[in-house]
């Protein structure tokens, strides 16, 4: 059996980590480096670093705060945010990313997931899909949220699967930041229609909003941030409970579970 993944998220704006709601009220989580040497200590499985006002303000992911947490930590880390070309991804493998993630600019221009994916591989391509329920149906946003797109998340989710992507960032806007659990059915629904893993993201606020996501869905991976940002849970925890809940997790460090 695939073991879950747990995935602590890392909002940067203006080099510091940040959490909203919906997609807005930000607020300050504190300093991305220590937070990344923490979940390192803690067992993460991987990071995620979102630069989420690149896109909006017309520019690069800030790679100098890259290479810093590259580092620091010894897990796998995708990096998101202002890349549009191959030579954007080029610039962050080699400041220490492992993967990358990108939405607004797969939308734009869908071939360019199937330029990175020829150029480093399908599995340092991960399609973020920011989803809302909007006029009755599940709809792809870009630019931070802000704007719709003519895509359903389903069909989108199979053509980023058919261009080369080798995994979804899947993030329910209506749930993020809520803490009211994940968009379980929206999560199902994409995991069914694709052959790739899917990380769920938005909603997560408490333990067994892990084990649903994991029990009732196809997700590989469930990706949090306030909660673990602001001591509410703790990964250790969170994998101790999910191994007495017959959910098989991964550990670096097993006298943790």
């Amino acid at each position: 059996m695939l073991k879950k993944r747990i995935i602590p998220c890392l909002d940067i704006k203006e080099g510091r980590t940040v959490k909203g709601i919906n997609f807005g009220s930000i607020k300050d989580a504190g300093d991305p480096v220590e937070l990344a040497k923490t979940y390192v200590e803690h067992d993460a499985d991987e990071l995620v670093f979102l630069d989420i006002t690149a896109t909006i303000e017309e520019r690069k992911t800030l790679i100098d705060l890259v290479e810093r947490i590259a580092r620091e930590i010894n897990i796998p880390f995708t990096v998101g945010g202002g890349i549009n070309t191959v030579q954007d991804v080029d610039r962050l493998i080699k400041a220490g990313a492992d993967k990358i993630s990108i939405n607004s600019s797969a939308v734009k221009r869908p071939n360019l997931i199937k330029e990175i994916a020829q150029q480093y591989g399908s599995q340092c391509v991960v399609v973020a899909i920011d989803a809302k329920w909007h006029q009755d149906t599940w709809n792809v946003f870009i630019h931070g949220g802000t704007t719709p797109t003519p895509y359903g998340v389903l069909s989108w989710a199979k053509q980023v699967e058919q261009l080369g992507a080798g995994e979804i960032l899947l993030t329910s806007m209506n749930q993020d930041g809520t803490k009211a659990g994940f968009a379980l059915e929206l999560v199902q629904q994409v995991a069914d229609e694709v052959n790739i893993p899917v990380i769920a993201s938005g909603g997560a606020g408490v333990k067994s909003h892990f084990k649903d996501v994991f029990e009732k869905t196809g997700a590989t991976a469930a990706l949090a941030a306030s909660i673990f940002h602001y001591g509410e849970v703790s990964i250790p925890d969170l994998k101790k409970y999910l191994v007495t809940h017959n959910v098989a997790v991964r550990t670096s460090k097993p006298n943790m579970i």
